[in-house]
């Protein structure tokens, strides 16, 4: 029987464990994450894959091993088979029964409409418009947790520029990143101090300047005032959505700059509603379309984490300790990856 997508995976992303029951532990959780039904808890992965249920909880919640190193590796490996356009920046939230979990406060969810306890992390996806795949991770720690643990707090903005510095530099494309939940001028800033190239969703509230002759006498306005005012040059772009279908919006762009970024530009973006339905600011020198382009990646990462990322264990993690949720969620991305690179690789239902 021939090398399948799984053991190439395991052959490079575990080289950096030093020895090989660790290596050996690290195939057996994988294979559990891909083959154990429901949810991933460390019984059912045991069960799945026939390793054993208390080798492999000492293996994610008590070793020593560094996942920093795995991620690596398993970013370079993802990036080798799926050529990406961009690394896309996503938060992933966990709703948590009670409040024992690691890293769980009270979250407020703008879609629902609530407050309830959840895990928030901030995830970095290796992208193209035919695949994704997560290769880093930070957790955001909510004040309550880190009265007990001490950490530095992390802003979500801060925490995606902390995830990326995992990604290895030989591996940098533009970052594409929802700021609306984050204090989105000092993300913007962190993310031109960090020297990426980026394309960032903002809200109207972001307060720009507008040089030139667009909005003369006015030093700093809303995002969405110099949209307003080139409403007229609006033109129709496209791009092709998770289904393979031919999609078009109007869209327009405006020159701006924000203290601390230098000089940008601002995408407004609209389909049938009011104009503008989205604002995004870029600093890359590309025409609207290849903008819009890579701003629709954050579709393409939001139905692979549902179709794949989530069914492979993602959000499962139930136990306290900071470094066993960050083992775990490293092994799910790599399990997330091999069906993503291996389109035959069948999940258990």
């Amino acid at each position: 029987m021939g090398r399948t997508t799984l053991d190439e995976l395991c052959e490079v992303v575990f080289a950096s464990l030093p020895r090989a029951d660790q290596r050996a532990r690290g195939a057996a959780y994988l294979r559990g994450l891909l083959a154990a039904p429901g949810r991933k808890s460390i019984r059912n992965i045991a069960a799945a894959s026939g390793g054993p249920e208390q080798g492999l909880h000492h293996f994610v919640s008590d070793s020593t091993w560094p996942w920093v190193p795995v991620r690596r590796a398993l970013a370079g490996f993802v990036a080798a088979r799926v050529e990406p356009s961009a690394l896309v920046v996503r938060t992933m939230v966990v709703p948590k029964a009670g409040k024992e979990s690691v890293g769980v406060g009270r979250r407020f969810d703008a879609a629902l409409g609530k407050t309830f306890n959840a895990q928030q992390a901030v995830g970095v996806w290796v992208a193209s418009e035919r695949v994704s795949s997560p290769v880093a991770w930070r957790l955001h720690l909510s004040r309550t947790w880190l009265a007990d643990d001490r950490r530095g707090a992390e802003t979500v903005g801060e925490c995606a520029v902390a995830a990326l510095r995992e990604v290895p530099r030989r591996l940098a494309r533009p970052v594409v990143l929802d700021a609306r939940a984050t204090p989105a001028a000092a993300t913007v800033r962190g993310l031109a101090r960090a020297g990426v190239a980026f394309v960032v969703r903002v809200d109207t509230t972001l307060r720009l300047s507008v040089p030139g002759p667009v909005l003369p006498g006015h030093e700093s306005v809303p995002a969405d005032w110099p949209m307003a005012a080139v409403r007229d040059l609006r033109r129709r772009v496209g791009w092709v959505d998770v289904t393979g279908v031919p999609r078009t919006v109007l869209a327009a762009v405006v020159p701006v700059t924000l203290p601390g970024a230098g000089a940008l530009r601002l995408l407004g973006v609209a389909d049938r509603g009011a104009w503008p339905e989205e604002l995004w600011l870029t600093n890359l020198p590309a025409p609207p379309a290849t903008v819009l382009r890579l701003a629709r990646l954050t579709g393409r990462v939001d139905h692979d984490r549902a179709e794949i990322a989530d069914r492979v264990g993602i959000r499962d993690y139930a136990g306290r300790s900071f470094a066993g949720w960050h083992r775990h969620v490293t092994l799910a991305s790599a399990a997330h990856a091999v069906v993503a690179v291996a389109p035959r690789m069948r999940l258990a239902s």
